[in-house]
């Protein structure tokens, strides 16, 4: 993995925090901190695409049209041998 090295300026008591964490995980500041940022992005990540989508779907005319095609998809012909 590429890494890139930063400073960065952090309350005593988060780093307090931190090398209690650490040191009951075994795994280096570095290491922890890395993990702890990984998983708040993906997840800052995943809340933004949610919340995008949740905008498009809610809009009336996308839901109008959505139901209009599925039921023209369900109601298109003989399903045998329709894999989807």
């Amino acid at each position: 993995m590429n890494t890139q090295k930063i400073a960065i300026t952090i309350p005593h008591d988060i780093v307090a925090m931190i090398d209690d964490m650490s040191r009951q995980r075994k795994v280096s500041r570095s290491k922890l901190i890395s993990m702890i940022l990984r998983e708040r992005l993906m997840n800052e990540r995943d809340r933004h695409l949610k919340d995008s989508y949740d905008r498009v779907f809610s809009d009336a005319a996308i839901i109008k049209e959505q139901l209009e095609t599925a039921g023209w998809l369900e109601g298109a012909g003989n399903k045998v041998g329709q894999e989807w």
